[in-house]
């Protein structure tokens, strides 16, 4: 190793990737510019790593570090104090750069000093390595609600940016291209080049895969930024229940295991740090007496207008009639923004609500929604047959991208509610929700689907009793 400092610090950390490791190193080798050192981290591998990394420890542009596991965040601050390059990145050992990564990446930030970050499009490979589709970003130069972030990996970093910042934050052992991502957005430009130079691995031991952990993660990262400039917020939760007296197929009352199906609305509610009052709206006096008895004065209960849960009436107008009735009524203001839960999707957690509330925060936007997204071929019919809503099957544009709403969970400006009368509208954000908490109770095979998860625990959430 020479004592010329470099253009690019790249460094590749590997844990456990020892079959997919010398492609990643020898990707970086090549690359056509050749004015990087390249750092190898092992955090803490039991498999053939540590011999394949010996291979390149005399190599001129290598160094190598044998580390106890310290995960993800305290890894990249590794990296971040040892780099003696003007821009760095890092890459995981499962994936592999295209020739001319590094090259175009360090282009882009040496020709606008305004830019502190620059990310590309990539490609989804299989474990064996070959190409299942294209993945194209935004043109950030265009995007105006910024929570889609850059990749964490093959992401290249202005290394002042990034120590101005304080580096990575190690209380999270993952998404640490999200963390980075809210809190460098505030500061810094960034830009994206939409050409696929870093091939992005799909395999069954990928970090990714672990999704609770992924969105539980995330959640922590915003109410953690949330707080640092002091945006936290809170907000009323309205829970409309048409019950029997308007609905007759009404599962409100229904029990799903040793609880109402509108307690696992309640539930989570009453312990969501983001909620500050939780209100149950109903024309059924069975549905408000039970939850009075059940909950007392931890909620507030308000009897509906029949004619406003009719099947056929917008429960925004519900929403409205309840926030008048508990505010508008007893002369206090109207809360800024409003949370609205449905009783059909029972599996929420309190992290859902908070994370909810958290978004609107961060991202300033109108409404927020939860979301799955849909990687599956859909199709639309035009009066001449079907057509997919993705032009090639290899080609995965984020402007394509097709999100299901789920979860039952909306939050809205209460000044958009009280003019548009919808509550979702404006600028909408969204949090992603995990699979297994996503479950719908609309068909009687639902009901059977959501008896038996209930009845597995699959929320592990355990409300608590009143003292």
């Amino acid at each position: 190793m020479t004592d010329h400092s470099p253009c690019i610090t790249v460094y590749l950390v590997n844990y456990n990737y020892g079959r997919f490791l010398e492609q990643s190193i020898d990707s970086v080798l090549t690359q056509t510019f050749q004015d990087f050192e390249l750092l190898i981290i092992d955090d803490g591998s039991t498999d053939e790593s540590h011999e394949i990394i010996k291979r390149y420890e005399n190599h001129p542009k290598v160094r190598t570090v044998l580390q106890q596991n310290k995960g993800l965040n305290a890894t990249n601050n590794v990296a971040l104090s040892m780099a003696r390059g003007q821009y760095i990145m890092r890459l995981d050992a499962d994936d592999f750069l295209e020739a001319h990564a590094l090259q175009i990446l360090s282009g882009v930030l040496n020709r606008k000093p305004g830019i502190g970050l620059v990310f590309p499009d990539y490609y989804e490979i299989s474990e064996e390595g070959d190409i299942l589709e294209i993945v194209r970003r935004y043109n950030f130069n265009e995007v105006t609600l910024m929570d889609q972030p850059a990749h964490g990996a093959c992401t290249m970093i202005r290394v002042d940016a990034l120590k101005e910042l304080g580096g990575y934050d190690e209380e999270f052992r993952c998404q640490d291209g999200y963390d980075l991502w809210v809190r460098f957005i505030d500061h810094y430009r960034v830009e994206n080049v939409n050409l696929p130079l870093f091939f992005y691995r799909q395999h069954s031991s990928s970090l990714t895969r672990n999704e609770p952990r992924l969105l539980g993660t995330r959640a922590r990262i915003i109410e953690k930024k949330n707080q640092s400039t002091e945006q936290i917020q809170s907000m009323p939760v309205v829970i409309p229940v048409r019950g029997s007296a308007a609905d007759s197929h009404s599962i409100a009352l229904r029990k799903l295991t040793d609880r109402y199906v509108f307690q696992w609305s309640l539930d989570p509610a009453l312990a969501a740090e983001r909620i500050s009052e939780v209100i149950i709206t109903s024309p059924d006096d069975e549905v408000l007496d039970r939850a009075h008895e059940l909950y007392g004065d931890r909620i507030r209960t308000v009897k509906r207008n029949l004619d406003m849960a009719r099947l056929n009436t917008s429960p925004a107008d519900a929403v409205k009639a309840a926030l008048d009735t508990v505010y508008t009524q007893n002369g206090q203001p109207l809360p800024e923004a409003v949370m609205t839960l449905f009783v059909e999707s029972p599996f929420r957690l309190p992290r859902h609500l908070d994370s909810a509330v958290d978004m609107m925060a961060l991202f300033e936007t109108d409404s927020v929604i939860a979301v799955r997204p849909e990687l599956d071929t859909f199709y639309r019919h035009d009066g001449s047959g079907l057509h997919p809503l993705r032009n090639s099957t290899r080609l995965r544009l984020e402007t394509e991208a097709v999100f299901r709403e789920v979860g039952d969970l909306k939050v809205t400006k209460t000044s958009l509610l009280q003019e548009n009368g919808s509550l979702v509208s404006g600028t909408v954000g969204h949090i992603v929700m995990d699979y297994q908490f996503s479950h719908s109770i609309i068909t009687a095979w639902d009901w059977t689907t959501v008896e038996l998860l209930a009845e597995q625990n699959v929320t592990g959430f355990t409300p608590e009793k009143e003292a």
